[in-house]
C-alpha cells in the first residue's frame, strides 16, 4: 500500500511543479515581444532551443541520467518536432501578422484539442467539471484577446499559423505523455528539446545574422526564453504530466492568459483594460472549476457515476488518473 503522505507530498510537488511552469511560460511573451524585434520567427526558436538543450544537457551530465528507455523514443521524436520545434516557429511567426489578442483567442484553442486528443488516444476521461472549467476558462480568454486586439484585422496567413502552433501544442503534450512512463522527464525534456532544436536548424543562418546586429538586450531574452521558460518549465511541467492526466494539465495553462495580463502591467506599463481584468479573472475561475473535486457523501465517500460494484470491484474503463489517486499509473516512472 502506498504511504498517504507519501500521495499527498507527490501531489503537492505536482501542483508546485505546475505553478512555476505556467508563470514562466506567461513571461514568454513579454520576453518574445523584445527578442522578436531582432530576430526572425525561425532564429529566434532556434536559439531559444539551443539555449535550452546546453542547460538540460548538463544538467543530465551531472545526475548521469544518460539516455532514455527505446520505448520512449517514439514520443520524444514526435513531441519534439511538434512541440518544441512547429510550435516554436508557427508561434513566433503568427504573432507578427496578427495582434497579440487575435493569436491569444486561437492558440487557447490548444487545450481543447489537448482533451479531446488525450480522451481519444490515450483514454483519459472528461469529467463534467472539466468539461465545465475548461468552456470558462476559453470564454475568458476570448474576453482577454477582444480587448487585447487591435483594429480587428488579422491576415489570413497568422491565423492559420496560429492554428497550427495550437494543434501541435496539443499533439506535443498527448504524445510527451506516454514516453514519460519509460523516461524521467528531464531525459524526456531534453532529447525533445535537442530534436526540436535540430529540426530548427535549416534557420542557423538567420540566427548568426541576427546575433551579429541584435542589441544586448533581444539576445539577453533570446537566452533567457531558453533557460527558463524552455528548460526549467518544460521540464517541471513533465514532471507534473507524469502524475496526472494531459487533460487537467492542459486546463491549467488557461491560468497563462492572466498571468501575462499582470506581467505586462508591471513590466511593459501597460495597463489593462476593465475586459483584460475581467476576462483574467474569467480564466482563473475557470481553472479552478477543472481542478475542483466532487463534494464527498456524509460519509466520507466521493459520490460519482458509476461507482464500484457492491462488492468493491472497479467497473470496466479507462483507469482514473494519478492525480486522482495519488499513486503513478503502471510503468510510470516516480523521480
Amino acid at each position: 500500500m502506498t504511504n498517504p503522505s507519501t500521495e499527498r507530498r507527490s501531489a503537492r510537488l505536482a501542483l508546485a511543479a505546475v505553478a512555476v511552469s505556467v508563470v514562466l511560460w506567461a513571461s514568454a511573451f513579454v520576453s518574445i515581444r523584445s527578442a522578436g524585434e531582432a530576430y526572425s520567427p525561425g532564429a529566434l526558436a532556434l536559439g531559444r532551443l539551443l539555449a535550452g538543450s546546453l542547460v538540460l544537457g548538463l544538467f543530465l551530465l551531472i545526475r548521469r541520467e544518460g539516455l532514455p528507455p527505446r520505448a520512449a523514443w517514439p514520443g520524444i521524436v514526435a513531441s519534439g518536432f511538434l512541440w518544441f520545434g512547429c510550435y516554436m516557429v508557427a508561434l513566433n511567426w503568427g504573432e507578427r501578422q496578427v495582434d497579440a489578442g487575435t493569436a491569444a483567442m486561437i492558440v487557447n484553442i490548444g487545450p481543447i484539442l489537448m482533451a479531446l486528443l488525450a480522451s481519444r488516444f490515450l483514454g483519459e476521461a472528461l469529467p463534467p467539471r472539466l468539461v465545465a472549467g475548461m468552456a470558462v476558462s476559453f470564454a475568458g480568454a476570448i474576453a482577454v484577446g477582444l480587448s487585447m486586439s487591435g483594429d480587428g484585422h488579422a491576415s489570413v496567413l497568422g491565423v492559420v499559423l496560429c492554428l497550427v502552433a495550437a494543434a501541435t501544442y496539443a499533439a506535443g503534450v498527448v504524445l510527451q505523455k506516454p514516453a514519460l512512463r519509460h523516461g524521467s522527464p528531464l531525459q524526456v525534456t531534453f532529447f525533445s528539446c535537442l530534436v526540436g532544436a535540430v529540426a530548427c536548424l535549416p534557420f542557423g543562418g538567420q540566427l548568426l545574422s541576427g546575433a551579429s546586429h541584435a542589441p544586448l538586450s533581444a539576445t539577453l531574452n533570446m537566452v533567457y526564453l531558453g533557460v527558463f521558460p524552455t528548460a526549467l518549465a518544460f521540464t517541471t511541467w513533465a514532471f507534473a504530466l507524469a502524475r496526472t492526466s494531459a487533460s487537467r494539465m492542459g486546463a491549467t495553462t488557461y491560468v497563462v492568459p492572466a498571468m501575462v495580463v499582470l506581467m505586462s502591467w508591471a513590466v511593459l506599463d501597460e495597463v489593462p483594460a476593465a475586459l483584460t481584468l475581467a476576462g483574467g479573472a474569467i480564466c482563473l475561475a475557470g481553472v479552478a472549476v477543472s481542478r475542483s473535486r466532487p463534494r464527498a457523501s456524509a460519509g466520507g465517500a466521493t459520490v460519482t457515476s458509476g461507482a464500484g460494484s457492491a462488492d468493491g470491484a472497479v467497473p470496466p474503463g479507462p483507469r482514473p488518473e494519478p492525480e486522482d489517486l495519488g499513486e503513478p499509473s503502471p510503468g510510470e516512472r516516480v523521480n
